[in-house]
């Protein structure tokens, strides 16, 4: 629970090996009255270091995977996937493509580097970027199962420009990925180097056995030559040479990457970062610059991970000396370290102060070391977990926020029933017959649509909160078929210095605009308090579309039920409080979380659709039994038919739930299921709470396969999964 905002912020762009150390500080130690925000274009980092094991069947692809958003998740920091488009050194803000600026108090930058592609005049497909890294291996893959259809008996014709270190590795390992995808097919590889030697950076020796290696390995190298066109499935050489290239890997030495443009810090010759041995940025105090990003001053030293990997403590402890304005550490690059190359075959060659070393025992010590380094960042254990004691009762773990912060069904009916509301001639549709909005008609006047909701936001990101508030609250609108044209705001704020309440509220309220704006509507007032738990949410206000709105009631026998949302939103939301949403399931889900059931809604109004609802916090049987009741039927659901979310099977299969589950599942009471059947993994997504849920309707069958098609093209595709039935003694559900 947030109580107080944070009086600094810092901010890692990229998470490098350096700022990955932060990270990974950060969740044993955090700064006291200070927020981490990590920034990414994507929610996955990885260490190139493993990548020709990969590439070699020696690792699975998530063995070199840094999983941010449970890292993030364990750590309790910020997590912002964006494109970087600029940097506000004045004010201290980094300025992204879409979404508002972030400020910051102390900014690390380590977004690495990208092959050079210096003397490169042209390129069409045939060149394969290697990055962004983590989608290397699929993109690889498509293209050998493409060459080799095109190539037929032909041998797939491969090129590897670049012979350093990472170049080689490649060439050790790649054939080994080939058997696995094309089989035995035949195939050949090329190395380009410019240089006279390969292994840019080893000493003569250790060049000349990877040389010999190379060769034993049928690896063709062509040095003292640089590429100048990809085309057409060949390259073309300086020295006017050609050379045959199905696909050609670009693994040349490091360039700065093309964002650093945007960003208006000082920079060496070649376009890095300049810094100062504090790792702090040439004449930019709080900015800092490292691993291949940076270039330190008065040292002529190689771009290299290893270096990175150093540079980590005292980026740590600058941070920390930053915000309070003490001298900050300086970093002495080492001169000499270990160089390991793997050879693919269960072997490495190596060197260190001038010797060669190789065989399986540098294997093993390749492996070892490249194990123990991912070992620290892919432990997702929540620090809090960790210190809590084994006896600590449930009541002490956080509850789920979103709608699975919701008070529970049963305790909003016994209320409701116990208080003694007066009917009024300007409300015709309100509690007396409750439904997902209240209808208001002033004497004479057009009648309005008003809805009010808000929640503890379920992600750390007040611009995405607040875009998912004006979504999740204009959805029972939406539903109705009603037209949102205005709201009102309703937010509490943690207390804390001024300048930090007025960007987050600034934050909330734009993501907010950007919804409503969509919607036609616009933001029209609202009310804002202190508070210890930071929430938002809407009034909505909005016009009916039609001259009746839709309502719960009104399922006819015989009528198709569709949903046009898959379920799991809940148990993943509750995964993620406890560090377990995986990066895959993560963009899949927030991906949902943002897609708007206006364009649904709006479709409805061209069919006829009996009653209509939203999925929210509740779950699907709750709010199916509202509609259920409202009507006097009965439903039959085809559990096999109901969509959920990457992820969600899982978790709800390791008995994973949101805190409103158990609430939820009092609706067994009501369905043809024992309450001991309703705790099962299988049915758990029917009592699932639903932030930003989607539709379900009643429908004839004869327009299903139009609805459905009509619906594939908007954002929210439905999904047929059970019908209306007659009611017995009394409504309820029941399973097909």
């Amino acid at each position: 629970m947030q109580t107080t905002l944070p009086q600094h912020d810092i901010v890692l762009l990229g998470v490098g090996h350096t700022n990955a150390h932060v990270l990974r500080m950060w969740r044993m130690e955090p700064i006291p009255r200070a927020r981490l925000t990590c920034v990414s274009n994507f929610a996955i980092a990885t260490y190139s270091g493993m990548l020709p094991g990969v590439l070699a069947g020696q690792y699975e692809p998530d063995a070199m995977q840094i999983d941010l958003v449970r890292l993030c998740a364990a750590a309790g920091a910020r997590l912002v996937l964006d494109d970087v488009v600029g940097l506000d050194r004045d004010e201290r803000r980094l300025v992204f493509a879409n979404r508002p600026p972030l400020p910051f108090d102390a900014l690390s930058i380590g977004i690495g580097s990208v092959p050079s592609r210096e003397g490169l005049e042209a390129a069409d497909d045939t060149l394969l970027p290697i990055k962004p890294m983590q989608t290397f291996i699929a993109r690889l893959e498509a293209r050998l199962l493409e060459a080799a259809a095109e190539r037929k008996s032909q041998p797939v014709e491969i090129v590897i420009v670049g012979g350093g270190v990472g170049g080689v590795e490649i060439a050790f390992c790649l054939p080994r990925r080939i058997s696995r995808v094309l089989g035995q097919s035949a195939h050949k590889i090329t190395i380009v180097e410019a240089g006279l030697q390969v292994g840019s950076g080893l000493n003569p020796l250790t060049s000349t056995q990877v040389s010999k290696l190379l060769a034993t390995r049928k690896v063709r190298l062509l040095t003292g030559c640089r590429v100048t066109h990809v085309a057409n499935r060949h390259v073309w050489l300086s020295d006017g040479g050609m050379v045959p290239a199905d696909i050609v890997l670009w693994a040349t030495s490091a360039a700065p990457p093309p964002m650093l443009d945007a960003l208006d810090l000082v920079k060496d010759p070649r376009g890095f970062l300049l810094t100062e041995p504090t790792l702090e940025c040439a004449s930019s105090p709080g900015i800092f610059a490292v691993g291949d990003t940076g270039t330190i001053r008065g040292f002529d030293i190689p771009k290299s991970g290893v270096y990175a990997v150093r540079e980590g403590p005292i980026l740590w402890q600058n941070l920390r000396r930053a915000l309070h304005g003490e001298k900050l550490q300086t970093y002495r690059p080492q001169k000499r370290f270990l160089k390991l190359l793997n050879t693919g075959d269960g072997a490495a060659v190596g060197e260190y102060g001038g010797h060669f070393f190789g065989g399986r025992t540098m294997w093993w010590l390749k492996d070892r070391i490249d194990r123990k380094f991912m070992a620290m960042y892919q432990d997702y254990t929540p620090m809090a977990a960790r210190l809590m004691n084994d006896d600590q009762d449930d009541e002490r773990q956080a509850r789920c926020l979103g709608c699975g912060g919701k008070v529970g069904g049963p305790v909003l009916s016994r209320v409701l029933a116990r208080l003694e509301i007066p009917p009024h001639p300007s409300v015709p549709l309100g509690l007396a017959t409750p439904d997902d909005v209240a209808l208001v008609q002033p004497s004479g006047g057009r009648p309005l649509a008003v809805t009010a909701d808000f929640f503890a936001p379920p992600l750390d990101d007040p611009y995405l909160a607040g875009r998912l508030a004006a979504l999740h609250a204009a959805s029972d609108a939406l539903a109705k078929g009603a037209r949102p044209l205005a709201a009102l705001a309703i937010a509490t704020i943690p207390p804390g210095p001024d300048e930090q309440q007025e960007q987050l509220l600034y934050d909330l309220l734009a993501g907010g605009l950007v919804e409503l704006k969509k919607m036609g509507a616009t933001l029209a007032g609202g009310h804002t308090i202190e508070g210890p738990q930071l929430t938002i949410g809407y009034t909505i206000l909005a016009e009916p579309s039609r001259s009746t709105i839709r309502t719960k009631a009104g399922l006819r026998v015989g009528d198709v039920l569709v949903l046009t949302k898959p379920l799991g939103i809940g148990v993943l939301l509750a995964a993620h409080m406890q560090a377990r949403l995986k990066a895959e399931w993560y963009e899949p889900l927030v991906a949902r979380l943002l897609a708007s059931n206006q364009p649904a809604a709006e479709l409805l109004d061209e069919f006829d659709v009996s009653a209509a609802t939203d999925i929210t916090g509740f779950g699907l049987a709750g709010h199916l039994l509202e509609m259920l009741r409202a009507s006097k039927v009965s439903a039959v659901l085809d559990l096999a038919q109901i969509p959920l979310l990457a992820g969600a099977k899982e978790l709800f299969a390791n008995g994973l739930a949101s805190t409103l589950a158990p609430a939820n599942r009092l609706a067994a009471h009501d369905m043809d299921l024992s309450a001991e059947s309703a705790a099962a993994p299988r049915f758990a997504p029917l009592f699932d709470p639903q932030t930003c849920g989607g539709l379900i309707f009643g429908t004839p069958p004869s327009q299903i396969p139009e609805i459905l098609a009509s619906l594939a093209k908007t954002p929210t595709p439905g999904a047929a999964i059970g019908h209306v039935v007659e009611s017995g003694a009394r409504p309820q559900i029941r399973l097909a």
